[in-house]
């Protein structure tokens, strides 16, 4: 006799009708996303399977889960990962306080008197009022499907992918003194990587992967004078030109789009309205994390390359 399956799990958050009306959503969030990234966001949510998403740092993997949080009016619970990372951290633990303190009272009240007595007292230890619950599992226990992100996972030593698999399949944990925790209303899970090390097979098969790679100019522009509206809009044109023409050199570390905005914030702050190559070189800690990258560009001569992206027409015109 065939056991019939339980009916799948649906997430519990109105969704976007269309891959269009999603865009919308999320440029009113602030983030502007193109329709590549957009159609595998609408397709994760439809077909509820987490969203995995590699690039370089800073081009909006760890912004769009944030911002898809706010569209969905969904509770962000998030892992940030590291190395070293282990269960207690992300799922759960056992609260030793609480347990050590019953097992005083007991032992006060002169209740543990007898094998069936001891027993009773071992099952109290591990019940679900002496489980604390850490994101991975307060990710199955909300009563509306809340955004969970797996930031930067590729942070995290190897098994811990592992632990993953059985959440990402199933939504659900299994805790062995306990038994398994299964999700009400699963969670809509966002995985994101800077490709420092290869994340496991079995575990990119359990979800829609994307690449993120750096945005085209006119639509970083439109990113910068959403996120830094005071800047003037012809200094934002021209940063998103050098920015673009500096991720064209060998760096060790090109910046991401939230260089370029802090780039623009930095020079906002600072009055400027229009690039020089005095204000470039006594803000390039902004744009640059290492002092290899920053000694390169000052040899490549801050003032040619001005001029080269000013005969282009790049500093007039942002493109």
């Amino acid at each position: 006799m065939n056991t019939p399956h339980p009916p799948p799990l649906r997430i519990s958050t109105p969704l976007p009708a269309t891959v269009d009306d999603l865009v919308i959503a999320l440029t009113q969030a602030g983030y502007v996303c193109d329709r590549p990234l957009a159609v595998s966001v609408f397709l994760s949510l439809r077909l509820q399977r987490p969203l995995f998403l590699e690039g370089e740092p800073g081009v909006g993997k760890t912004q769009l889960a944030k911002s898809l949080a706010d569209v969905l009016g969904s509770r962000l619970l998030r892992v940030q990962c590291h190395e070293g990372l282990d269960i207690a951290q992300t799922a759960y633990e056992w609260n030793v306080q609480r347990q050590l303190m019953r097992v005083r009272l007991a032992e006060a009240s002169g209740r543990i008197q007898g094998e069936a007595a001891e027993a009773q007292l071992e099952r109290s230890l591990y019940q679900r009022d002496m489980l604390v619950e850490r994101p991975l599992l307060q990710a199955l226990t909300q009563p509306t499907s809340p955004v969970l992100l797996i930031d930067e996972l590729d942070r995290a030593d190897e098994p811990f992918d592992a632990f993953l698999l059985e959440m990402l399949a199933e939504n659900q944990i299994t805790v062995p003194e306990l038994g398994t925790i299964t999700a009400s209303a699963p969670p809509i899970t966002v995985i994101t990587s800077n490709r420092t090390r290869d994340v496991h097979d079995a575990l990119k098969r359990r979800c829609l992967y994307h690449w993120v790679g750096f945005p085209d100019p006119v639509r970083e522009l439109e990113i910068v004078r959403r996120r830094a509206p005071d800047a003037a809009a012809n200094l934002a044109a021209q940063v998103v030109a050098v920015v673009r023409r500096v991720r064209a050199m060998d760096l060790l570390k090109a910046p991401g789009v939230s260089e370029t905005i802090d780039w623009v914030r930095a020079l906002s702050a600072l009055s400027v309205v229009c690039l020089d190559p005095a204000v470039v070189e006594q803000t390039l800690g902004v744009l640059l994390k290492h002092r290899e990258d920053i000694e390169q560009l000052r040899a490549h001569d801050t003032a040619s390359l001005l001029r080269e992206l000013q005969d282009k027409g790049w500093l007039e015109q942002g493109t």
